[in-house]
């Protein structure tokens, strides 16, 4: 017997703190997993993770260049982080990463979410980060089940078959 048949995760509760690009789609590939294998999903936007469903923003995330030592270049050279401070070089990292993600059709932010709504997950906001940004309910993607706070989302995530993970 496999673990999976023994302990079978039942939910998963998945919060995004950070806005990249890389951060983002950690996110968002692991809930739209957890939805495609029938594990009760629940995402919790937070801080600069809003920017991933904020309408405004959605659209513009960019790779972290600076302080991130698992950034290659093309070749697998390590990426001296001092380039990142260079203007454009962010945006360049950034379009190359998103070129890249188009080649393997990987689905945008939009339809990322709209996948994982249509699964049956659900997708929250941080009442505290959405007033720390001063940000509305229409500032952000209308797909959005609540904006909670930090216990209002560990009370949906509770249940002894349940996975929180902090990306």
């Amino acid at each position: 017997m496999t673990n999976k048949e023994e302990f079978p995760l039942k939910k998963v509760c998945i919060i995004c703190a950070k806005g990249t690009i890389e951060d983002v789609f950690a996110t968002l590939v692991m809930a739209n997993g957890a939805v495609m294998e029938g594990i009760e999903t629940r995402v919790f936007f937070t801080f600069f993770g809003l920017d991933a469903i904020t309408k405004k923003q959605m659209n513009r995330l960019h790779t972290g260049t600076i302080g991130n030592p698992a950034m290659r270049m093309p070749g697998g050279l390590p990426f001296p982080s001092i380039l990142g401070m260079l203007p454009g070089v962010e945006a360049g990292v950034s379009a190359m990463m998103k070129s890249q993600m188009e080649k393997l059709d990987i689905p945008g932010v939009k339809e990322f979410l709209e996948m994982i709504d249509a699964g049956g997950g659900e997708i929250y906001a941080c009442k505290l980060a959405m007033d720390m940004f001063k940000l509305k309910k229409e500032d952000l993607w209308e797909g959005i089940k609540g904006v909670l706070t930090v216990g209002d989302f560990y009370a949906l995530c509770g249940g002894l078959q349940t996975q929180i993970i902090f990306t």
